[in-house]
């Protein structure tokens, strides 16, 4: 398989066309040793300041697998010593961030952290300015490396602080959903070859389709029988079915289909546009596109569409179809957005979306809401996360920063709600998934907080966002609760699909465990394209819709199949070759099995006191947080057993400020009776405290009630 290309590669062809520059017009020079080359930060003392520079020579022999070359020349890296001096328990409140920053937004500079063994336990290697480290305010001494990747001529500042980590709201007290794994057919061609997978819906037939690399699926759900039962085919492109560039080759595949008309667009990444067919008959046959506007980008393409604004112009004269679709990819220094107004059939002219000096990363991809406002995500837009707007049919776009979230290695991603709420999903700087809601198109933001926190979630790749109704949403990703530096080969994290959902607007979310039993990967998992190693086999992204009922499908690639899901000692820091089972990508969908879906008409019914009695539940009666001893808090909850099946291993866990702090276990209890759970824990210096208890955390137990499992109490110190 030809890989999608990544950031890095785009990163050297603007080395090369800067190289010219420089061999011209500049001369190579000595610069600075950092200033000062070390300093202290402190619980009493919380921020250092250096810099450096200024550097003419890039250096861009560092990337996921090895560190710079630091002998490359001279000023070929620029070494600062943080000591750092935190007591136990700092790290429950508080965060140490590294931020490096130059004048000229052109230039390019990546950050390294290493600690006293010299191992990189932290790095920013992207095009944003600042780079940014979050990393655990651990006590010790470390290198902050500044590596010029890019410099042109430029010094920079760096800057590193303790800072209390954000307050979060407390969890929603809603029931998460649950979900289904359903595997493609291993009959299926590039079952097991299923990275960067896409994911449509047609609401007019209700099938589903799933794209990855050179194949096409069609996914037929029977919801008569409980759970639902899957039918998986290929209904591919190619010359038989009338289009001819149909799976031909790929550099980059993606899908998209429109809800409301059934349209599905499926297309491939050529190296000077894209091959694009459509299809208006779920599959069975296809017709050819144009691919994409010109110019184009190289890289990282996106398909969407929607319905057209009415600020800008709408479709051609001679056609019927009512939707715009566009298609956008990723050029060296910019973006470029075409827009179809035949359905997808031609495309216009590319338009440049945001420059060098707005936004360096990869940009996710492209959503339309129902007034035509179109939304591309971008990862790396200076100090933030943004959107990128358009709200005249790809005629003009703006850049609109999310405040409070950081640059990260993922590309974020949009969903638009029913009534344009814009639901913002995206994993920051600290590897943690989060997310932001805009009511006036990306004008402001709000509710920016953590998610995950409810199984600690720590690090965070491939955000996946969609939105049904106005006050509903669902964020998908790969999530695992191991800190550290997930692309290191020696992490030893279990990566799952994690999905957290709203439904009230986002000022709070549930999260549910998609893959409970079964990990997507074991190890590593790099986000760095193609300077990575084996523990690339997901490559960049997976993908989330919803069906003609709300359900929530999540589209991924399993890494970890067959001999690796019982295994433990497999994981893809090892060699594909050695273990092959840690290193898969098999095409899987987690489908939305129970619970609240994004559309409220679909709701299932309220059960009945008297039916829950029938059955399993267990029920939150009381919960209390008072003083307890040296400084701790205690928190007392009692918990009945209201059903008539007596419960085993029933678990209370207790979080602080979306922290988990503690949990509680009761080994049996009868029907009927009532236990009571405690936690005790040491709190932060925040002042004021939100305190979350829930039963079944990890929703084990199928209860007629879910929504009495949850109690929330605030506290000030």
């Amino acid at each position: 398989m030809v890989s999608a290309r990544s950031i890095r590669q785009h990163r050297s062809v603007r080395l090369a066309a800067v190289g010219v520059v420089v061999a011209a017009g500049l001369t190579l020079s000595n610069a600075d040793a950092a200033t000062p080359p070390q300093g202290t930060v402190s619980d009493t003392s919380p921020t250092v300041s250096w810099t450096g520079g200024p550097f003419v020579a890039p250096n861009a022999t560092g990337n996921v697998l090895d560190q710079p070359d630091c002998s490359a020349g001279a000023n070929a890296c620029d070494d600062f010593t943080l000591h750092v001096s935190t007591p136990a328990g700092y790290g429950d409140q508080h965060q140490l961030k590294v931020d490096v920053s130059w004048p000229n937004t052109a230039a390019d500079f990546d950050v390294y952290v290493l600690d006293a063994k010299d191992d990189v336990v932290a790095t920013s290697a992207s095009n944003a300015d600042p780079e940014q480290v979050i990393m655990p305010p651990d006590a010790g001494d470390y290198t902050v490396r500044v590596v010029p990747f890019l410099p042109l001529g430029q010094s920079f500042t760096a800057k590193a602080t303790l800072a209390t980590t954000p307050a979060n709201p407390a969890p929603g007290t809603d029931t998460p959903p649950t979900f289904k794994n359903y595997a493609a057919p291993s009959t299926l061609k590039d079952a097991n070859n299923a990275g960067e997978p896409s994911i449509g819906t047609s609401f007019k037939s209700g099938k589903t389709f799933f794209q990855s690399y050179l194949s096409t699926y069609k996914v037929s759900f029977d919801d008569s029988a409980s759970p639902a039962k899957a039918s998986w085919s290929d209904v591919s492109a190619n010359l038989a079915k009338g289009c001819p560039q149909g799976s031909t080759e790929s550099l980059d595949p993606i899908l998209y289909t429109d809800h409301q008309t059934g349209r599905t667009l499926e297309s491939q990444l050529t190296a000077f546009n894209s091959a694009t067919c459509t299809s208006d008959d779920d599959g069975t046959s296809w017709a050819p596109s144009t691919g994409g506007g010109l110019p184009s980008g190289v890289d990282h393409q996106t398909l969407g569409g929607g319905p057209y604004s009415a600020n800008g112009v709408g479709p051609l004269p001679t056609s019927s179809y009512p939707n715009a679709v566009y298609y956008c990819s990723q050029d060296i220094a910019t973006a470029l957005c075409a827009i179809s107004r035949d359905g997808g059939t031609t495309f216009g002219n590319g338009v440049p979306v945001y420059n060098l000096t707005q936004c360096g990363g990869l940009h996710g991809h492209i959503k339309v809401g129902p007034d035509g406002t179109a939304y591309l995500p971008n990862k790396g837009c200076g100090a933030n996360q943004a959107a990128v707007v358009s709200r005249d049919n790809g005629a003009t776009w703006t850049v609109s920063p999310v405040p409070g979230s950081t640059p990260g290695s993922s590309d974020p991603s949009v969903g638009v709600s029913a009534n344009n709420t814009v639901y913002f999903g995206y994993v920051g700087a600290d590897g943690k998934p989060g997310v932001a809601v805009s009511r006036d198109h990306g004008k402001t933001w709000t509710d920016n907080q953590a998610v995950g926190t409810e199984f600690g979630v720590k690090n965070a790749v491939f955000p996946a966002m969609v939105a049904g109704d106005d006050d509903r949403a669902a964020f998908a990703y790969l999530g695992t609760p191991t800190g550290g530096n997930s692309e290191a080969s020696t992490f030893d994290g279990e990566w799952h699909v994690y999905v957290d959902t709203t439904y009230d607007g986002g000022k709070s979310w549930v999260t549910s465990d998609a893959t409970p039993t079964d990990a997507v990967q074991r190890g590593s998992i790099c986000t760095s394209g193609t300077t990575c190693g084996d523990n690339r086999n997901l490559l960049d992204f997976i993908d989330v819709t919803l069906d003609d009922h709300g359900r929530v499908e999540v589209a991924y690639a399993d890494g970890c199949i067959k001999t690796c899901v019982t295994d433990k000692s497999q994981n893809s820091n090892t060699t594909a070759a050695a273990q092959p089972d840690a290193h898969g990508a098999y095409a899987t969908i987690a489908r939305q099995s129970g619970g609240k879906t994004l559309d409220a008409r679909y709701d299932p019914p309220a059960t009945s006191g008297a039916t829950a009695a029938a059955r399993r539940n267990l029920t939150m009666t009381s919960m209390h947080v008072t003083k307890a001893a040296h400084g701790k808090r205690l928190a007392t909850m009692k918990v009945r057993n209201s059903g008539n099946r007596s419960q085993r291993d029933v678990r209370v866990r207790v979080l602080d400020n979306g922290h988990y702090v503690g949990s509680d276990t009761v080994s049996r209890m009868p029907a009927g009776s009532t236990r009571t759970f405690t936690v005790r824990w040491r709190p932060g210096s925040r002042s004021v405290h939100h305190v979350g208890a829930r039963i079944d955390p990890r929703n084990r137990v199928a209860e007629t009630n879910e929504r009495d499992n949850a109690l929330h109490r605030r506290f000030t110190r």
